[in-house]
């Protein structure tokens, strides 16, 4: 039977090429529980568009865990979400002689393909950038082939670096010092010429600062008039009895955050401020909140209870609660502008634009400043440990 099996791998490998025998060794769009602990994310969960906006009338569809398009304007798939420096996996395949692009740090609606994105070319027959070119700027180190068939493409963009790999091998590495470079913006899946088709769509944020050192709370400091208690235990942040809050001693306006957190009780209720005004014993969490309480519904994880864990307490719901107490989870905070984005367990479960008007205090109105982030102590029955903060201050908006 092993045997059997080692040989259906060989062959998917040889007919449709590496991505499709990785596929065909996991279940489609999915991570593993190793990949969601060393911060991976899902951006297409292999069933809707949550998270995507079209720029262009392209007829995108998704069958059986596949995005794809093939008629229409050319355009593109953005992600709602902007990120700067990351690691990007994409299966693409494309109809031969086709021409389409992945796009990197890009404008939603990119004018002038130098200046307001970088697009990762998909063309074998492209006169001056074919396959693995960024089009307009650079060229691959060797000729590859992208067509036909599914391929792998594996991309680190930190600073001016990018690097990319088609199917494993190194293609390009290229420092991209010229005033035009571009350091955040949306993923665009784009349709051009011929049908494009995607899927395994997976992206790990870099670049991030630990904001816990593991051994005490240098950074932070209680908010006045906390009951809860914040200790150091085991390289984690334990919260308990309350009410209280811990906040940041830094500041974050446009950030991605990512942490661990274990409920030690059932249903307990907590959270995480951020672009929190300072916390005072009057006032002392004045900011969003990105929830946690893994409760639901009906033994339906798509109603939850008190909006579930990834909701923007008071403002949405998570679609679905993706975390058990008792159990360590990774959240994903990403905030840029007026959008945010939640990640749970590597499952996008939260993503909203807050049109409210503009205030200093995010309970009452938007606000896109920056602020503190915050670990809350609910009630007296909190019980709680967080671990593995980090976060990555975005680059200013060119």
């Amino acid at each position: 039977m092993l045997r059997l099996i080692a040989l259906r791998l060989v062959v998917l490998a040889s007919l449709f090429g590496p991505s499709a025998a990785v596929a065909a060794d996991r279940p489609l769009n999915q991570l593993s529980a190793e990949e969601v602990a060393d911060g991976w994310i899902r951006l297409f969960d292999g069933e809707t568009f949550f998270g995507w906006k079209p720029n262009s009338d392209v007829n995108w569809k998704i069958s059986e865990g596949v995005i794809h398009g093939d008629t229409g304007e050319p355009g593109l798939l953005c992600t709602k979400t902007e990120f700067a420096d990351y690691e990007l996996r994409c299966d693409f395949r494309l109809e031969a002689k086709g021409n389409s692009g992945v796009f990197l740090r890009t404008l939603f609606q990119p004018k002038e393909v130098t200046k307001d994105c970088y697009e990762l070319n998909m063309c074998d027959s492209h006169p001056a950038f074919p396959t693995g070119s960024l089009v307009g700027i650079v060229k691959p180190q060797k000729a590859v082939v992208g067509e036909g068939k599914w391929f792998n493409y594996r991309v680190v963009v930190v600073g001016k670096q990018i690097d990319v790999w088609l199917d494993g091998e190194q293609i390009l590495s290229y420092t991209d010092n010229r005033p035009e470079a571009r350091f955040r913006g949306l993923i665009g899946l784009q349709k051009n010429a011929g049908k494009a088709e995607y899927r395994n769509i997976f992206l790990k944020p870099l670049g991030a600062n630990p904001l816990f050192n593991g051994k005490d709370l240098s950074g932070w400091h209680v908010v006045p008039g906390s009951k809860s208690k914040f200790t150091v235990e085991e390289g984690a942040i334990h919260v308990f009895d309350g009410r209280g809050f811990l906040e940041s001693d830094a500041t974050f306006a446009d950030f991605l955050l990512q942490f661990d957190a274990r409920t030690n009780g059932k249903h307990l209720n907590s959270g995480v401020f951020f672009r929190a005004m300072a916390g005072t014993e009057k006032d002392p969490s004045n900011g969003y909140e990105a929830q946690i309480h893994n409760a639901w519904k009906d033994n339906d994880r798509t109603k939850p209870v008190d909006f579930g864990t990834g909701a923007i307490y008071r403002r949405i719901a998570a679609r679905r609660v993706a975390s058990n107490d008792f159990e360590w989870t990774t959240m994903t905070v990403a905030a840029t502008g007026p959008h945010i984005a939640v990640w749970v367990n590597g499952e996008h479960v939260t993503d909203w634009t807050d049109t409210r008007k503009p205030s200093e205090n995010p309970r009452e109105g938007l606000r896109t400043k920056a602020g503190h982030l915050s670990l809350q102590g609910h009630d007296p029955t909190t019980d709680l440990l967080f671990r593995s903060l980090r976060a990555a201050e975005l680059p200013a908006v060119k």
